[in-house]
């Protein structure tokens, strides 16, 4: 059946019966002369068929930092240093490497300097060898890597776990509680953490615990500097608390009946998980500065252990006359740490972009 109807200007597309004795209307187009216009059912056909998908929070933060070629790059070498480091001793044993290795044939009786020019730089030994033992100094900043991040992940991991917990406890309850923590936080803060290191790496370095040698060295500097380095991100988390436990879904929470350790650990602790990652991003850098610095003074890692401080403390007495024993650890901290902070910077841009 067809049926057509009149209209007052121009005409309209007939109304058919279609399968099934169900009518379907189609969108009505007025014409006026050669112009013709959509009337609303026109606009409203194709609704419904492209859905359009919200994005999560994740979602936004990823495509701030794509934007950010500087953060990008930081972690693409962040990533490639973190590569080399997990796979230092499987590379040193399929290519045969050994960072102990003594190759006095390389070093000049009468100078005790490496043979050849710019520190012995050969196709065997491509950064020289040291000149002292003649041990290849790529085969030791390789191994050296891993002690560095083992010490900086195992000492940022420690303060955050420590930090986080004792600084969501001082701003979600407050008072006596919040008092007590924040000036613990104080009396931390109040040492002189490099003296205080110095003084409990030195008199543990013979035993303690059950451990010696490389264990021994790597626990105890895990555990000095990340112990008592919590305080700067428990003020951190302390603040962001305050700020939280006044939002909606914490009094909603606490409307049904929460306790106090489910919103602290099931409520707050995810809205803090941002500020969190950036901070660790921004402290791995200062722990593996930290642990270099040990090593440098001799309270760290000890020899023959490859550590990029330790090479620094040896390169000391041979930098006039062979600087490229001192260029190549030096090189290895600076774009090590200016990696990292490279991406914590791109990761407080793309999880705060208020903070531009």
């Amino acid at each position: 059946m067809q049926v057509d109807k009149a209209a007052n200007r121009g005409r309209r597309r007939p109304v058919t019966t279609g399968e099934r004795g169900r009518v379907t209307v189609t969108a009505p187009i007025e014409t006026t002369g050669a112009a013709a216009e959509a009337q609303p059912e026109a606009v409203l056909e194709g609704a419904g068929k492209g859905r359009i998908e919200g994005r999560s929070l994740g979602q936004i933060a990823w495509s701030r930092f794509k934007k950010d070629k500087v953060a990008v790059a930081g972690a693409v070498i962040v990533v490639l240093l973190i590569a080399l480091a997990v796979l230092s001793r499987p590379l040193q044993a399929l290519l045969g490497l050994d960072p102990n290795a003594f190759n006095q044939d390389l070093i000049t009786p009468d100078t005790s300097l490496p043979k050849g020019s710019w520190g012995g730089m050969s196709a065997d030994h491509p950064l020289g060898v040291d000149p002292k033992f003649g041990r290849d100094i790529a085969t030791r900043v390789l191994e050296g890597s891993w002690v560095s991040l083992v010490v900086a992940f195992g000492a940022t991991i420690l303060s955050n776990v420590i930090g986080a917990i004792m600084g969501v406890i001082a701003g979600y309850y407050g008072g006596r509680v919040d008092n007590v923590i924040s000036r613990l936080m104080d009396t931390f803060l109040a040492f002189p953490l490099l003296l205080f290191a110095i003084a409990i790496s030195a008199t543990l370095q013979g035993g303690a615990f059950g451990l010696n040698g490389l264990p021994l060295h790597l626990s105890v500097l895990i555990f000095v500097i990340g112990f008592f380095n919590w305080p700067y991100l428990g003020r951190i988390v302390r603040g962001q608390t305050l700020a939280l436990r006044e939002r909606e879904f914490v009094d909603a929470s606490r409307g049904m009946g929460a306790k106090g350790p489910y919103i602290l650990f099931r409520e707050l602790m995810p809205n803090l998980v941002g500020p969190i990652i950036v901070y660790s991003t921004l402290l791995i850098p200062t722990n593996i500065l930290f642990e270099a610095s040990l090593s440098f003074l001799g309270v760290g890692i000890q020899p023959p252990q490859a550590s990029w401080g330790g090479m620094l403390r040896e390169a000391v007495t041979y930098y006039q006359v062979d600087p490229q024993y001192m260029i190549v650890p030096g090189l290895a901290i600076f774009v090590t740490v200016l990696a990292f902070n490279l991406l914590g910077d791109g990761l407080r841009d793309a999880l705060d972009p208020r903070s531009r």
